[in-house]
């Protein structure tokens, strides 16, 4: 870990403690004062610190923000497990939990299929943000402006023929998903696997996360895929009641 990440880090514990002058946090870190405004000033930069009219430093948003998606991807996780489990037990295939993180949305929990066939995809990595239904199922419960601010800022890669190619057919696609409650992924990210996803709602109704379930093309067909719905909406029910959901 280089110096300069490490002095940041303990600057930012020194502040956990309350507000401090440059001076003071100078003297706690034992470090020369151009040092630490250099630090600071990138800190602040980036929201991770705040200085006040009496020229203090204290903790910024930023942190807050990431403790609080921190939080809330943990909670997730903790109260969507059995119910995962008992999905995956139910169907035999992969079951996967995904949650937004910035920009991006990423496997935060994932049971294997029973059978030998092996998804591409695990824990911590991102999921594509066009072509996965997890991604479109979050995607979807976005207000309208920021759907198509969204789709223009994507890059579009093509990762099979059925990779979805621009923003127009992007939104097209988050407003069917937005009408029926849950996306399909057809073969759009790996060739010969294919994907039904649905929602995970917050206490307030919000989308929070996506379960998904994967399945080679060679086991179930499109039907066979789309049979699977019930189960998985009884999980994401069930789940989104868990956080404090209740339907309209």
């Amino acid at each position: 870990m280089s110096q300069s990440l490490v002095r940041a880090l303990d600057l930012l514990s020194a502040l956990a403690a309350g507000p401090a002058t440059l001076d003071e946090l100078a003297s706690t870190a034992d470090v020369h004062k151009t040092t630490v405004m250099r630090l600071l000033h990138s800190l602040e930069d980036r929201r991770f610190v705040v200085r006040d009219a009496q020229q203090r430093y204290r903790l910024g948003s930023k942190l807050f923000e990431l403790s609080s998606l921190a939080l809330e991807q943990r909670d997730i996780r903790s109260s969507a497990h059995p119910y995962l489990a008992r999905l995956n037990e139910a169907t035999g295939h992969t079951v996967h939990l995904a949650a937004p993180e910035g920009r991006d949305i990423v496997y935060i929990d994932k049971l294997e299929s029973r059978h030998p066939v092996r998804m591409y995809s695990r824990i911590g990595l991102t999921a594509a943000l066009h072509a996965a239904a997890v991604s479109k199922v979050i995607f979807a419960d976005l207000p309208l402006e920021q759907r198509k601010a969204l789709a223009d800022s994507l890059e579009y890669r093509r990762y099979t023929d059925n990779t979805i190619a621009g923003p127009e057919a992007f939104l097209r696609e988050l407003e069917q998903v937005a009408d029926q409650g849950w996306a399909l992924d057809g073969e759009e990210f790996e060739e010969f696997v294919h994907c039904v996803a649905a929602p995970i709602r917050d206490a307030g109704g919000r989308v929070v996360a996506a379960v998904s379930c994967s399945v080679p093309t060679v086991m179930l067909d499109r039907e066979g895929l789309l049979g699977l719905l019930p189960a998985l909406r009884e999980c994401t029910d069930a789940v989104s009641a868990e956080l404090g959901y209740t339907k309209r």
